[in-house]
C-alpha cells in the first residue's frame, strides 16, 4: 500500500513519525517544506508538489487545522483530489464539522475515491505515544483494511457507521474537553479568592471526582504559568465555533458552550491564540486581577 501522510503540524508530525517509526513506507507533504525535514530523517519521501505527494497513493491521510484548510487543499481545481487515482482512499483525520465531512465524501465520490472521516481523541503527548482514540465515520468492514494503519498511530478505533459521525462525535468531545477548562480554570480563581492555598487547590480539584481527569497534565502550566502548545488555544476556538454553528443551524443554541467560546475568544484576541488552550487560565487569572 502506497501511503501519504498530509499535514505536518503538532499532531500531524507525530502520526507520521509513528507510522515511519514502524517501517512504514512513507511520502508526507506540508507547505511549509521546513516540518517535513524530521520526517525525512526517518526514512520518509518528501513531495515537493501535490501531484507528487499523492498520483501513486492508495491511502491519503490528512491533518489539518480546519474546514478551511481541507478545503483549499484538497477540492480546489488543481488540488489533491484532482490528482489521487481512482479506487484510492482518503481518511481525514482533521476535526471538521460534519456537514464537511459530508461534502467531503461526496467530492471524494465524484472521482472515484473512498472518504473515511477519522478525527482523534488525543493531544500532543497521545500522538507522540501513539495512544490516540480514532473517532471513524464508516463500518468497521470499510475501515478493516486500514486498521493496521491506524493502530501504529492510536490504541483504538471507534467505527459509527455513517459518514460525517466521526467528525459528529469529536465536536461532542471537543466541546466537553472546552468547557470543562474554563470550569476548572474558574473555580481555582473562586478558591484563590476565598484565601485557598494554590498548591492545594492544583493537587485536589483534578483528583474529585467532579473534576474532568484531563485538568491533572494542566496543572503544571498553570503552575509554571507557561503554557507550551499541545493543542493550540486557537483550534480549541475553531471547534467550539464549529459546534455552536452547526447547532445553531438547526434552529438551537448552546448557552454553556457559547459562554466558553467567548473566553475563549477574548483570551485569543489578548494573544494566547498559539498557547496551550489550557492558556484559557492565564486569561481568566488577569481577568480576575482587573
Amino acid at each position: 500500500m502506497n501511503i501519504t501522510f498530509i499535514g505536518l503540524g503538532i499532531m500531524g508530525q507525530a502520526m507520521a513519525s509513528n507510522l515511519l517509526k514502524n517501517k512504514t513506507p512513507l511520502i508526507v507533504y506540508n507547505r511549509s517544506l521546513e516540518k517535513t525535514e524530521p520526517l525525512k530523517a526517518l526514512g520518509a519521501k518528501v513531495a515537493t508538489n501535490i501531484a507528487e505527494a499523492v498520483s501513486d497513493a492508495d491511502l491519503v491521510i490528512s491533518m489539518l487545522a480546519d474546514p478551511n484548510a481541507v478545503r483549499e487543499l484538497f477540492f480546489a481545481s488543481d488540488g489533491v483530489l484532482s490528482h489521487m487515482k481512482a479506487e484510492a482512499t482518503w481518511i481525514d483525520c482533521s476535526t471538521v464539522d460534519p456537514n464537511f465531512s459530508r461534502e467531503a465524501a461526496v467530492m471524494a465520490q465524484e472521482q472515484n475515491i473512498l472518504f473515511i472521516d477519522a478525527p482523534v481523541a488525543g493531544s500532543k503527548p497521545q500522538a507522540e505515544a501513539a495512544v490516540l482514540s480514532f473517532f471513524v465515520g464508516a463500518s468497521h468492514q470499510t475501515i478493516a483494511p486500514f486498521e493496521n494503519i491506524l493502530l501504529q498511530m492510536g490504541q483504538k478505533i471507534i467505527p459509527f457507521e455513517k459518514v460525517g459521525q466521526g467528525s459528529a462525535f469529536k465536536m461532542v468531545v471537543n466541546m466537553l474537553l472546552g468547557q470543562a477548562m474554563v470550569v476548572f480554570s474558574e473555580a481555582i480563581q473562586l478558591g484563590l479568592k476565598l484565601g485557598i492555598d494554590p498548591d492545594f487547590l492544583l493537587n485536589t480539584l483534578p483528583k474529585l471526582p467532579v473534576t474532568a481527569p484531563f485538568t491533572a497534565f494542566k496543572t503544571d502550566n498553570i503552575r509554571s504559568n507557561e503554557y507550551p502548545a499541545e493543542f493550540p488555544l486557537e483550534l480549541m476556538l475553531k471547534d467550539l465555533r464549529l459546534a455552536t454553528a452547526s447547532y445553531t443551524n438547526a434552529g438551537k443554541r448552546l448557552p454553556m458552550a457559547e459562554a466558553a467560546k467567548a473566553q475563549f475568544e477574548a483570551a485569543d484576541q489578548a494573544g494566547l491564540g498559539r498557547a496551550d488552550f489550557s492558556a484559557v487560565h492565564q486569561y481568566l487569572a488577569a481577568l480576575s486581577t482587573k
